[in-house]
């Protein structure tokens, strides 16, 4: 679409889709791509918000043209400075040189520190404010570390819009319509839980005080830089919502097993522990082959369910890799409220159930049942004790209906 798109008769969206990348900051999977959300407000004065991946320059600045209509561009707010959203920065000043880059103390040093720009910048202080002319008034909400510490939200009091920066993103290209209203919003939901839990899931505290700046605020459209403009009340309540709940790191009733297998042995436990979990009643059991799995989504789903249950063999005295990259990640996002198992195998020299042991001990998680340690294969003594975890895991569960 080399035309913006008129969201009101005075903003317009001038973002792009991506469906060329595979890995979103390299590391996670685009199966469906990803839009970047720029939008363009005009009064007396006009208004950028965030820019493009600079891959995709060439149709931004094709369609920020055609919305302005001869007009200047004399402001562009930065709420968040990745460079899929500020990538096109530089080239924007160089065919606007008299716009003003607006950000916080934060953006401003990475303005200088990306692009070499240091003039021409307006910082900005949180709950300031600035007019546009007869209609719009911005007011900029600091919302540092959501996920970078300059990020930002910034508020215009006429259409009662949140230009949220990255949050409230999904992954997933805009195909067709723009907005939920144009779209089966459905299709988006566990796209924003794997974009949060990959992306943001670190920071569930500074999105909590984000939440609650929002809560004193009218809002009639959520603009996020990444996937459909939120404009329903029913949605807009919705995915404020979702934040609520990952950010709290509140689970639902279910269980995911993560397991490494070199020869299937393990990958026994695992099934066993995941049949006996069903036979006491638990639906929701996710089973994720961790070399088989992108972690994008054994993290989504860990961030979804209260239970987890880790299997790993031991390989070369250690856990074997793609179980201990997992656990990396999930010490990373300082995970809370989950009850976890874990079990493990070896065949002359056990090492895998005491690296479990200190990632139970170090991530605070509520160890449930007795961890499973097996020797070679599966005998009816270890198939006993996969059943007791499993049943072990269903009773905490059923404890919190």
């Amino acid at each position: 679409m080399l035309k913006p798109i008129p969201i009101e008769d005075d903003l317009y969206y001038i973002g792009v889709n991506d469906r060329t990348k595979n890995l979103f900051e390299n590391l996670w999977p685009l199966p469906k791509g990803v839009s970047y959300n720029s939008y363009l407000l005009v009064d007396e004065k006009t208004a950028l918000f965030d820019t493009v991946d600079v891959c995709y320059s060439d149709i931004f600045f094709h369609k920020l043209e055609i919305a302005l209509n001869g007009k200047s561009l004399d402001y562009v707010i930065i709420n968040h400075m990745e460079p899929d959203h500020s990538g096109s920065l530089g080239l924007l000043r160089n065919r606007f040189p008299n716009v003003q880059i607006v950000g916080n103390k934060r953006t401003a040093e990475m303005v200088q520190g990306f692009y070499g720009i240091s003039d021409g910048v307006k910082v900005i202080e949180d709950g300031e404010e600035l007019s546009l002319g007869n209609k719009h008034k911005l007011i900029f909400n600091l919302t540092p570390m959501v996920h970078w510490p300059e990020t930002m939200m910034t508020y215009d009091t006429y259409h009662k819009i949140i230009f949220s920066g990255d949050a409230f993103g999904t992954f997933g290209t805009l195909d067709g319509g723009i907005t939920d209203a144009q779209l089966h919003p459905e299709r988006y939901y566990d796209e924003m839980v794997r974009y949060y839990s990959n992306v943001v899931g670190k920071f569930g505290s500074p999105v909590q005080k984000a939440l609650e700046k929002l809560n004193t605020l009218e809002i009639k459209y959520i603009c996020s830089t990444h996937g459909p403009i939120w404009t329903l009340d029913e949605q807009i309540k919705k995915v404020i919502s979702i934040y609520d709940k990952l950010s709290r790191y509140e689970g639902d009733e279910g269980v995911v097993i993560a397991y490494g297998s070199m020869y299937g042995n393990t990958e026994q436990m695992a099934e066993t522990v995941a049949y006996e979990l069903a036979q006491q009643g638990i639906k929701e059991v996710i089973l994720h082959n961790v070399s088989k799995r992108s972690h994008s989504y054994i993290i989504r789903d860990i961030f979804k369910y209260k239970g987890l249950i880790i299997g790993s063999p031991t390989y070369n005295n250690k856990l074997f890799p793609e179980v201990e990259y997992l656990i990396s990640k999930i010490e990373g996002r300082d995970m809370k409220h989950r009850y976890f198992g874990y079990f493990g195998s070896f065949t002359w020299a056990g090492a895998a159930v005491k690296r479990l042991a200190q990632f139970a001990s170090d991530s605070k998680f509520e160890v449930i049942g007795s961890p499973v340690e097996m020797k070679q294969a599966m005998n009816l003594n270890t198939y006993e004790d996969c059943v007791s975890l499993g049943k072990a895991m269903a009773d905490r569960l059923k404890q919190d209906r």
